[in-house]
């Protein structure tokens, strides 16, 4: 039988006949016991080494008192933003404050912090002066060195600094923070403990650096010159694979330094088994059933992790940084045997949302050298176009698939996280796009190519136009080998380092061709440690140091998210004026090629004929342009949605 929940409170600790724990966990999260969730898998993993964990979730951080619930841990306080950046948790692109928080009970916003991790630890070091700190997740991880932050529109120091912790664990923790709950279990003061790879530590001793570290850029320094930011960045970029990269030093007023070392090692798929394998109740934790339990768990509540790390490379995802470059694998049986425990759940419906990880169909390194040498440092394996080295193969995939749908109970096995569509077409063997379309696909498959110019695309480090049209005719030409009519719905993005307005032209003229209209757009977000976000504030891309164009004007923004949605009303204005400043005026018309009619409504027609010749124009206009057949070889319904039942899809990151 599984353990049950961990501790949220001093009764509860107590219950269990502790009088103190080894670690209390302070999370902005709430408890969700789930290997979905970050501090779930940190807090099980410590368990099940021996270690007690006390769950503080979403303490009250106007209260002093409520980071001392469980009193003084034995070891230390862990520390992390949650399952996403607070900032970005908190707000849209536009920096508007959002309505709701998916991993709050009740979906309600506000019972976190903004700047999460430097609020609880700061919180926590006013009352424990001496207990170490160790910060973790997703926030302190893009955070470890000095970036620039979008909210604040300046670049900050490293959370480490800021917010007073003693060391920082980074990246997938389970490694190192293992090895610094060892070494404090031992007795070594939380300053020694300056050896743990996969961690950021502050130190005043030069001596105590390894003798091959690369110095970054001063602090000062890239606070002010935008170019030596560019040049630290692409630095760390080239040193975040653990076989290959160094330890980074970044100095602060000539005295302090803030040492980064290698990223921890890949697990092995043993590894893995055992902390996907550990005893999580798989849900939030039964005192937020009242508020109407924590949303985020019916995204995740019947999907399966089967693989972490990512070698697409888009520029604008912070993957490299955090998950790094290195596929790690579960085995099919510690799958199947999640899988299996679905099928045993009063609310299970058959429907299994997704098989994956931060792209569903990468099941294995790129290719054999990665595990012994690493990633190469300033080569991408999928582009411009993919390594000779790559090894595109679907096959480990598909076994994995054909055993879930063979599963008693499992009617139907969905691939929501999304797949690399040129890692499809480069798979020249297994036959993965006939498996996907016969099987894992109803209605729509969601894919995202992001844009349709290839200098936007080059600067998102995705793959040509081109290769994306190739993908829409191999999944025409499939789908009537197999005689099922399926669309395909293309993820966009809006104003990303690169996309001037003639590049949004070409995106809505794409978009008119295949006669599909975004319900949502996704407007570029900077998020710290990405190369977009690099190219963002220093107007650079990092990786060549040539200038980049940026849309950072609001009003142009808006322009090119109008021209995403050209159909809308409340688009149309914006959407002439970008078509004129484009000087692209033959898109304003009645011609089935122009995106919008004129703006006659300072003109007036000639009585109720001029009425009647108008509506003409626009009816024969509009028919021309329901006939005629998408770009690409496919079609696609106007509103993105087929007749039939609507697709769990995803995305690639």
């Amino acid at each position: 039988m599984a353990e049950s929940f961990l501790p949220i409170n001093r009764a509860e600790m107590q219950e269990r006949g502790m009088d103190q724990v080894d670690f209390v966990y302070v999370c902005g999260d709430a408890y969700v016991d789930h290997p979905s969730f970050g501090h779930a898998i940190i807090s099980r993993w410590l368990r099940a080494h021996g270690y007690t964990v006390g769950m503080l979730c979403q303490p009250d951080w106007k209260r002093e008192d409520s980071v001392r619930e469980f009193g003084t841990p034995r070891l230390g306080f862990l520390v992390s933003a949650g399952n996403m950046d607070s900032m970005v948790n908190h707000y849209t692109v536009a920096k508007k404050r959002r309505k709701t928080d998916a991993y709050t009970p009740g979906g309600k916003m506000g019972l976190r912090p903004d700047r999460a991790v430097i609020v609880y630890g700061n919180l926590i070091r006013k009352t424990y002066k001496k207990t170490p700190v160790i910060i973790g997740g997703i926030e302190a991880s893009l955070r470890r060195l000095g970036h620039y932050d979008y909210w604040d529109d300046q670049v900050r120091r490293s959370v480490l600094l800021d917010s007073g912790a003693d060391i920082l664990s980074y990246g997938m923790g389970e490694r190192s923070i293992l090895d610094i709950a060892d070494a404090l279990d031992a007795g070594i003061p939380i300053s020694e403990i300056t050896y743990v790879r996969g961690t950021v530590f502050k130190t005043r001793k030069k001596e105590s650096l390894a003798q091959d570290a690369l110095w970054l850029p001063s602090f000062e320094r890239i606070k002010t010159d935008k170019r030596e930011y560019a040049r630290s960045f692409y630095m760390q970029y080239c040193n975040t694979d653990p076989y290959v990269g160094r330890q980074l030093v970044e100095t602060y007023d000539d005295a302090m330094f803030v040492v980064q070392n290698p990223a921890a090692y890949p697990l092995s798929q043993e590894e893995m088994d055992a902390v996907y394998g550990l005893d999580y109740q798989r849900t939030y934790h039964p005192s937020y059933e009242k508020a109407g339990g924590v949303p985020a768990i019916q995204e995740i509540r019947f999907s399966l992790t089967s693989s972490r790390g990512c070698f697409g490379g888009c520029n604008f995802c912070a993957l490299t940084f955090h998950q790094g470059r290195i596929v790690q694998a579960r085995s099919d049986e510690s799958i199947l045997e999640e899988a299996r425990g679905f099928t045993q759940e009063s609310d299970f419906k058959g429907y299994i949302h997704d098989v994956g990880g931060p792209t569903a169909d990468f099941r294995h390194p790129s290719c054999r050298k990665q595990l012994t040498e690493g990633t190469c440092p300033k080569r991408q394996c999928l582009f411009p176009s993919p390594c000779p080295n790559l090894n595109a193969d679907h096959s480990s995939y598909i076994r994995l698939l054909r055993k879930l749908r063979q599963l008693p109970k499992v009617k139907k096995v969905f691939i929501r996280s999304g797949i690399r569509f040129d890692y499809v077409l480069a798979d020249k063997k297994s036959g993965f796009l006939e498996e996907l379309c016969r099987h894992h696909v109803s209605g729509q498959l969601k894919v995202a190519p992001e844009h349709v110019s290839d200098q936007v695309l080059r600067n998102m480090g995705k793959p040509g136009h081109q290769v994306y049209l190739a993908f829409a005719k191999a999944y025409e030409q499939m789908n009537r080998k197999i005689g099922k009519e399926q669309y395909l719905v293309p993820y966009l993005m809006s104003s990303h380092p690169g996309c001037t307005l003639a590049d949004a032209v070409k995106l809505a003229e794409f978009l008119r061709d295949i006669r599909h209209m975004p319900e949502q757009v996704q407007d570029f977000y900077p998020t710290p440690s990405t190369i977009s976000t690099c190219m963002y504030y220093t107007g650079l891309d990092p990786c060549s140091m040539q200038p980049v164009y940026v849309p950072r004007d609001p009003h142009e923004k808006a322009m090119q998210r109008a021209l995403m949605q050209y159909r809308l009303p409340s688009s149309q204005k914006l959407v002439r004026e970008a078509l004129h400043r484009a000087h692209r005026e033959d898109l304003i018309g009645y011609g089935p090629q122009c995106l919008v009619r004129p703006d006659d409504s300072n003109q007036k027609l000639d009585g109720r004929h001029g009425r009647t010749a108008g509506r003409m124009r626009i009816k024969e206009a509009d028919n021309k342009r329901d006939g005629k057949k998408a770009a690409g070889g496919y079609r696609q319904k106007a509103d993105g949605r087929h007749r039939g039942k609507k697709r769990q899809g995803g995305r690639d990151r």
